[in-house]
């Protein structure tokens, strides 16, 4: 039997009204083409269901990122009955942080990944995910757990702090997480048991392939 991964991706576009978010094309693309190599069925999944936006400077023209691409044109709405996969996987861009923390059915899908102790993995602000996920106990899913996010550094590099709900690297250590971070702007990833983390886009490539040694 092929493995399974469900990603969940952003459909939140709006940072100011002249700073334009979304998914960040490489941490989705990379990781599904990692998947894809490797065999894996992938069922792509989005907030609200529909195209995704992207993120206005994460496009790129790469021909082996098209058929990634394509599967954004028409994702379904992530369902709470999306529980049957063997990993969960999130990519990050900006839009995460507005979409991802409060919604109620990626967090009960986060809640039943966590209680089964199933491979969840994420890149950048894809952790954005993570500081409201509970196991169904109360506990928080991230506190003990090595992991990294985007960094504080980074987001007041990109000036995007001011802007933000919340500084995600700060919110995952009140949580109780132990994290872990690399240089800014470098591949950094970080696997403690099924949890899967990376840092930053550079990070791509390396957190998939963390993800799929836990699945094999």
């Amino acid at each position: 039997m092929a493995k399974n991964v469900l990603m969940v991706v952003t459909n939140h576009t709006t940072i100011t009204d002249d700073h334009k978010t979304g998914l960040w094309l490489e941490e989705f693309a990379v990781p599904y083409n990692v998947f894809k190599k490797n065999g894996f069925d992938v069922k792509v999944t989005s907030i609200e269901g529909g195209d995704v936006p992207l993120d206005p400077n994460s496009i790129e023209d790469h021909a082996e990122w098209k058929e990634a691409e394509n599967e954004l044109k028409h994702t379904s709405k992530v369902s709470s009955d999306d529980t049957n996969f063997d990993a969960i996987f999130l990519p990050g861009g900006h839009g995460t942080m507005f979409d991802f923390p409060e919604n109620e059915v990626l967090q009960t899908l986060l809640t039943h990944y966590a209680d089964q102790d199933k491979v969840v993995g994420s890149v950048c602000h894809g952790p954005a995910g993570l500081v409201n996920t509970k196991y169904s106990d109360g506990r928080s899913f991230v506190s003990g757990k090595k992991l990294t996010s985007f960094t504080d550094e980074e987001e007041k590099e990109m000036q995007l702090d001011a802007h933000m709900p919340f500084m995600l690297e700060s919110k995952l250590r009140e949580n109780g997480a132990l994290f872990e971070r690399g240089d800014k702007w470098s591949d950094h990833s970080v696997r403690d048991g099924r949890l899967i983390t990376g840092q930053n886009p550079q990070s791509s490539q390396s957190t998939a392939e963390k993800v799929v040694e836990a699945l094999q």
